[in-house]
């Protein structure tokens, strides 16, 4: 399981983060991260997770996986084949990919199976609560009209990363909570902190950013 506090970054499908770019992010972040102690992981593509995990010493995960087993299931993506490719854990749920509830049980039930690390995204107090019953190893909370965003939730709305973070922990006291949207700078780390989060999950603030090395180093302070 990931170290907490933790940064996860999500690079998505972003141009500036495919193939060797993503690699150049993830070296990046490896460097920070052995440098200042700072616990990273970074979330690539499916095809970009060989190329990321043999050359890194931080955790990389996937960005999906589907509710399948081994068979035929074209188009879909394995979680054996995640593993395969040297991934350590995977996102599920994230507000711009979608599952339904009985897949969100379903791919925790996988990924416990093949012992992959996990995070549960989530958008709301409620949808957090609800997810906390599957007892992931993470619930990473993004609201989706932050995500992408100037603002951080930590500003917009500190008390949906506070009431997740006791409602989550009211149902299983073990999962570790994440917050994400409109995460940008040290200040939002710490204040994710600050609020009982274990960590945060971003994508764009690094991804983005012209000077991701100052950009890495600004989010680790915050832990």
């Amino acid at each position: 399981m990931l170290k907490t506090p933790t940064i996860v970054l999500n690079v998505k499908t972003y141009a500036e983060a495919i193939g060797v770019k993503a690699l150049e992010i993830a070296q990046l972040m490896d460097k920070i991260s052995q440098e200042s102690g700072a616990s990273m992981a970074i979330a690539v593509q499916a095809t970009d997770i060989s190329i990321c995990a043999g050359k890194v010493k931080i955790p990389v995960f996937a960005e999906h996986i589907d509710p399948i087993s081994p068979g035929s299931h074209t188009g879909w993506t394995l979680p054996e084949s995640v593993k395969e490719a040297g991934a350590i854990g995977t996102l599920i749920n994230h507000s711009e990919h979608r599952l339904k509830l009985a897949d969100i049980d379903l791919c925790i039930k996988r990924v416990k199976e093949l012992d992959l690390d996990h995070i549960i995204c989530t958008n709301n107090i409620s949808t957090s609560k609800a997810a906390a019953a599957f007892s992931p190893n993470f619930i990473a909370l993004e609201p989706p009209e932050l995500i992408g965003g100037d603002t951080s939730v930590t500003t917009a709305d500190p008390d949906i990363v506070s009431g997740s973070v006791a409602a989550v922990k009211d149902i299983n006291i073990n999962v570790k909570v994440l917050c994400g949207a409109g995460v940008k700078n040290g200040k939002d780390v710490a204040k994710s902190v600050e609020l009982g989060a274990e960590g945060v999950l971003l994508a764009s603030g690094i991804v983005k950013a012209k000077d991701k090395e100052s950009v890495i180093r600004d989010l680790a302070s915050g832990l």
